[in-house]
């Protein structure tokens, strides 16, 4: 049984870093694979949205003297090679993906719509939207916000390398506590980081929940899929 029919699934460009300090880990993407592949044998229909970041994040270069839309557009292409590699190795344990991208860039991939992406996830096939919103100035937790609403995905899970929305940063705070349930809100009051605001004023404007979860442990996106209650639910 599954909760869920349709879900976007956010994954974090710095955790591909696995152990390394840069790249792409062959180990954590092909682990990433097998977890996307037992939902889809479940008949889950996957939109994924992958960051950048473990090779270049917009905001970081333009503090080293990158321009800010040069910045971005380099972060977006950082989500395309991600989208990519994934794509690669879920074809590898034998599922069928698509590429989209938000900026024109065939053959690499298809150009995004909603249209083709809804066809694409009502075929079974995972449906990988790289690139973003295609603008400066938003972060990939925006454009998983986005791709999730235009593909009307019932869900946004966002798979981290923590296991849920916590008081304070748990790597820093040993006395942090983690929330089961948590409004939207309550997350701009207390100020928490689970997202930018651009992002979460959108999951709460089109009533998307946000599932927040540890999808560097194996067999976490499946328990999602199966309504384990795992991470933390963040609800309008």
């Amino acid at each position: 049984m599954t909760k869920y029919k349709r879900i976007l699934l956010k994954l974090s460009g710095e955790s591909l870093m696995g152990s390394q300090k840069y790249g792409i880990d062959e180990t954590r993407l092909n682990e990433y694979a097998e977890q996307i592949s037992e939902i889809t044998k479940m008949g889950v229909q996957t939109g994924i949205v992958i960051g950048g970041g473990n090779i270049f994040r917009g905001l970081s270069g333009s503090a080293k003297g990158f321009d800010r839309v040069k910045g971005d557009q380099m972060g977006m292409l950082a989500t395309v090679i991600n989208s990519l590699a994934l794509s690669s190795a879920l074809k590898g344990v034998g599922v069928k993906a698509r590429v989209f991208t938000s900026i024109k860039m065939e053959p690499v991939g298809e150009y995004y719509t909603k249209e083709k992406a809804i066809e694409s996830l009502e075929k079974g096939e995972v449906t990988i939207i790289a690139g973003g919103t295609g603008n400066p100035y938003f972060t990939t937790d925006t454009a998983s916000a986005l791709r999730a609403v235009e593909t009307e995905a019932e869900i946004m899970c966002k798979g981290t390398r923590v296991d849920g929305v916590y008081s304070a940063d748990p790597e820093k705070d040993a006395n942090a506590t983690r929330f089961e349930k948590i409004s939207f809100d309550e997350v701009y009051a207390k100020n928490l980081q689970v997202m930018d605001l651009t992002a979460t004023a959108l999951c709460r404007e089109n009533n998307l929940p946000v599932l927040v979860f540890n999808m560097d442990k194996k067999g976490n996106l499946k328990k999602v899929i199966s309504g384990e209650p795992i991470g933390t639910i963040v609800y309008k």
